[in-house]
């Protein structure tokens, strides 16, 4: 248990900053599953929309620190590949 005043302040933080992320990482996955949920109607106009959106939603995770770098970036990479193959069938 916390004893000092600074410890039950940084505690504090970490519950809003835990709430806060948690809606982020929510958001970013609401919008992957609606790339996968376009793919899977095997409907590219749709799937190229959603991409942009899901594109957007994971950079911006990034940007906040909810996902790293690296992790965003492969993500994208691949949404990219299945959209290119769904686009190319």
């Amino acid at each position: 248990m916390a004893n000092t005043p600074g410890a039950k302040k940084a505690i504090r933080k970490i519950e809003r900053r835990t709430t806060v992320n948690t809606a982020r990482r929510s958001r970013m996955r609401t919008f992957l599953r609606k790339f996968e949920e376009a793919v899977a109607t095997g409907d590219a106009a749709k799937a190229e929309v959603a991409f942009i959106e899901a594109q957007s939603e994971l950079m911006r995770a990034v940007s906040k620190g909810v996902v790293h770098k690296n992790t965003g970036s492969r993500k994208v990479s691949r949404l990219h590949a299945r959209l290119r193959k769904l686009s190319a069938a």
